[in-house]
């Protein structure tokens, strides 16, 4: 299997805000005082249009779909929690922890990518879950490194281990389990989403190995890494508030190496590490202030990657 796709699902927010039912556990969130509703709607909707632009302007075939007016979705930017595209057809549809997210899932976005020439042949579909009280939310809770058939997942309230391991059954990847945690008022808490202390390219990793705490599984998922020959970029928890682990590498032109992060993420990281990534990859950045500051996720929940063969 192929680590990288050249095609993304994109979700323009129509009512986008703080989401209170998630900040209940995603510490990256905040208020923005001051800002009327609609106006941090314009923001984040002038943030999106422009790293759209950014992303098509390289190459990547990006579907947009417009979120639904009238409906509760403050998150719905972040797709890549509700729904991931596999290789072989199959898409497979997540539990989510917060139930106005829930409200997320449309089957209409899997007819406009079969009208794109997508083909769908299967849908998993874990939501019942949800019923128990149980979560797993898409990529932002499963690193897929998909060459070597490994999955890395943090657990968390939104990762729960006994779905991930039937995720990584159903999907064959062999799983790996850890727990990552940051400094939250002076506590360690666990960290929401594994996609925000870490990224696996093609030939790289970056990962905030100082987020896993018991020196076992640190130990444990660094040797998996560089057991497949991936050059290790490691980040600092302040670089992670950053967002810089929110990161995703994507195909452009010519099948074009790139790796997508918020300028936040990019001015946060050192020399050194740019230029060990950009052995690898050309950086490419886009503002995203008002997405990460409201809505705690970066340029990597915002793309959900479609693997899906094509007619």
């Amino acid at each position: 299997m192929k680590q990288t796709t050249n095609s993304i699902l994109m979700i323009r927010p129509v009512a986008f805000r703080m989401n209170e039912q998630t900040a209940v556990n995603n510490y990256y969130q905040k208020v923005l005082d001051g800002l009327l509703p609609a106006t941090v709607n314009a923001k984040a909707q002038q943030e999106f249009d422009v790293f759209v632009e950014k992303l098509r302007a390289v190459g990547v075939d990006v579907t947009v779909v417009d979120d639904k007016e009238g409906s509760d979705t403050p998150d719905s930017i972040f797709p890549n929690n509700w729904i991931s595209f596999h290789e072989n057809g199959d898409v497979a549809l997540y539990p989510m922890f917060a139930e106005n997210r829930r409200l997320e899932r449309r089957e209409d976005i899997l007819d406009t990518l079969e009208d794109k020439g997508f083909i769908i042949d299967n849908i998993m579909d874990y939501t019942s879950a949800e019923e128990d009280g149980f979560f797993l939310e898409g990529t932002g809770s499963l690193l897929l490194d998909r060459e070597n058939g490994k999955a890395y997942c943090a657990l968390s309230p939104r990762a729960d281990e006994e779905l991930f391991i039937e995720f990584c059954e159903d999907f064959e990847f062999t799983p790996v389990i850890f727990e990552a945690f940051h400094t939250v008022n002076k506590e360690r808490k666990l960290i929401y989403h594994t996609n925000v202390m870490m990224c696996i390219g093609e030939t790289f990793a970056v990962v905030c190995a100082d987020c896993i705490d018991d020196k076992k599984e640190r130990k444990m998922v660094l040797e998996s890494l560089k057991g497949d020959e991936k050059e290790v970029v490691l980040i600092t928890e302040d670089q992670l508030n950053n967002f810089a682990g929110n990161m995703l590498e994507v195909k452009g032109t010519d099948d074009r190496r790139y790796l997508v992060m918020s300028d936040s993420a990019y001015k946060s990281l050192t020399k050194k590490q740019i230029a060990q990534l950009e052995e690898h990859v050309t950086i490419l950045s886009s503002n995203l202030d008002t997405i990460e500051a409201c809505g705690g996720g970066s340029a990597r929940c915002m793309m959900a990657e479609i693997f899906l063969p094509r007619e």
